[in-house]
């Protein structure tokens, strides 16, 4: 069957699952566009609902041996309908929808002796935090922890950013009391990034389970976390700029303590 129109109940319900982080709440499914982000999600056990390729891009054959051994429903899409839906460009014309899941902390196990967890505080551009699970990623970070999240962890621009990566890491969203009285309980130590009363991020050991809690660049860190914290650490700024993009701030430290591990 190949659907011809964009006026099909399939293909909005597409576009709205796409658009609208109210719908895929309601819905409890999301849409995951290209083949490395389609696997990932499968790799990470999410539940395939449907799957929509165009033929004139992705072969049926190619579509099957993504989902094998998934029951899943699968249909052809034409030109047209693909471009209504595609949330991007440069996809390899097929859309999945997945069944969504809770994200909680009871989600996320810890293994080793020196866990690393990265906790954001009130992240809000899907760019970002999906950089952020990248770095967490490569660098084989425990989790990301967020905390009183602005934006869907299902958001596709987030799916985008982050590469796939948002399936790939273990992935909490919780209140800043949450992620406190969890990482508490499990005895790590709690740093916050910030430039007051501070020590370099290179005096610090993360040779112990760490945890590492990241403001927004506009606002910086609530008190909260201030107080809460065992250590502020900073990373020194040589220019006339006194800030960093979050992302980059969490790939600096995150590799100094794989640094720190490895030596």
């Amino acid at each position: 069957m190949e659907i011809t129109s964009t006026a099909n109940p399939r293909v909005k319900e597409l576009v709205l699952l796409g658009d609208k982080s109210r719908y895929r709440r309601q819905t409890g499914l999301f849409t995951v566009e290209g083949r490395r982000e389609i696997s990932s999600c499968l790799c990470g056990g999410f539940v395939p609902r449907s799957v929509y390729y165009c033929p004139q891009i992705i072969s049926l054959e190619e579509v099957e041996s993504l989902f094998e051994g998934s029951a899943v429903e699968v249909f052809g899409i034409s030109d047209n309908v693909y471009s209504k839906v595609a949330y991007r460009d440069t996809t390899e014309g097929v859309v999945a929808v997945f069944e969504a899941r809770e994200r909680g902390l009871k989600g996320i196990s810890l293994a080793g002796d020196a866990p690393f967890v990265i906790v954001l505080e009130s992240v809000e551009k899907p760019g970002n935090l999906g950089a952020v699970l990248r770095t967490a990623d490569a660098s084989g970070a425990a989790a990301v922890i967020v905390c009183d999240p602005l934006t869907d962890l299902y958001n596709p621009n987030l799916i985008r950013a982050s590469i796939g990566g948002i399936f790939t890491v273990p992935v909490a969203a919780c209140t800043s009391q949450e992620a406190y009285e969890w990482l508490h309980s499990a005895g790590f130590q709690i740093l916050t990034a910030q430039l007051q009363d501070s020590s370099p991020y290179y005096d610090i050991d993360f040779k112990r389970p760490t945890a590492v809690v990241f403001g927004t660049e506009s606002t910086g860190l609530k008190e909260f976390w201030r107080q809460k914290a065992d250590r502020h650490l900073l990373i020194p700024m040589l220019g006339k700029l006194d800030s960093l993009n979050v992302s980059a701030s969490v790939a600096i430290i995150s590799y100094e303590a794989v640094r720190q591990k490895q030596s």
